[in-house]
């Protein structure tokens, strides 16, 4: 394996990125803490004083609201350092959404006009929230070279999107989707990918446990035959040789992280040497 030095510049813009992923992270997960604690002081307050109206009510909705929305935000976040970490930006941005119309739903009145295309987008968002943040628990496994894990991830991320589809179109066609008379097989269709999106749900991430990896390219052990294929040092390149025990554990988090085991590599020694 080779390493190449990288400029300052973009060292230190990745730990930037890398900070204000972590503290995104963090902030979700105060999100849910706060949120439902609210929530359930707010419950509790209310049931032991016996005034809960619907000014209490709409504060337990919105705490709600905010802690599952900061669920969905965190599983978005999961990605956002790696390959596919524009999903998660999408996911991100879904929440969002949901979060606002969810708001604009809690504290509008809600026999004034306009409350149907509220929560028309407020359910859209909601649906695209909660598949992005399954998808891209998924996506922790992109990087995974074996077929079986390959192909089933990705038969299980059409399933995800065809059940947000299928759930989305009669929301925003008020039901002519799918129509009179084709709710039968839309149900039984609907019953059939459901079923295929928790069977891949379960089994992929399963299968990632037990079927381990080949490694991505060859490193050199330094106590093996391969020590002598690196290259010299020079100037601008510097070659390493690791140990078995380092190889692997190079090799398991670049295919975690979905990139090849020299990216890697150079991450671990930024984080290092920071």
């Amino acid at each position: 394996m080779t390493t190449t030095p990288t400029p300052t510049r973009n060292a230190a813009a990745e730990h930037r990125r890398d900070s204000a992923i972590g503290a995104a992270r963090k902030g979700a997960i105060y999100g849910i803490i706060v949120s439902f604690s609210l929530a359930a002081i707010v419950g509790i307050i209310a049931l032991l004083s016996g005034d809960f109206g619907e000014t209490q009510g709409r504060i337990i909705l919105m705490t709600l609201l905010l802690g599952a929305t900061s669920i969905t935000a965190l599983c978005h976040l999961a990605i956002a350092d790696r390959a596919m970490r524009i999903v998660g930006f999408v996911g991100l941005a879904a929440s969002a959404i949901t979060l606002i119309t969810g708001l604009v739903l809690i504290w509008r009145d809600w026999d004034s006009p306009g409350f149907d295309e509220w929560f028309k987008a407020f359910a859209t968002a909601g649906i695209l929230a909660v598949s992005f943040a399954h998808a891209n628990l998924l996506l922790l496994l992109a990087g995974r070279r074996r077929a079986v894990i390959r192909y089933g991830l990705m038969l299980t991320l059409v399933m995800i999107a065809t059940v947000a589809i299928m759930f989305i179109l009669p929301i925003l066609t008020n039901g002519d989707i799918p129509g009179p008379g084709n709710e039968e097989w839309y149900t039984r269709l609907f019953g059939v990918v459901g079923i295929l999106d928790v069977l891949g749900t379960v089994v992929v991430p399963v299968l990632a446990i037990f079927v381990k990896d080949a490694p991505a390219v060859a490193v050199a052990d330094a106590m093996g035959a391969d020590a002598h294929a690196v290259a010299p040092v020079t100037a601008d390149h510097l070659a390493l040789t690791l140990p078995a025990d380092l190889a692997r554990a190079v090799e398991q988090r670049a295919a975690a992280d979905g990139v090849d085991a020299t990216t890697a590599a150079l991450d671990a020694l930024r984080r290092g040497l920071q």
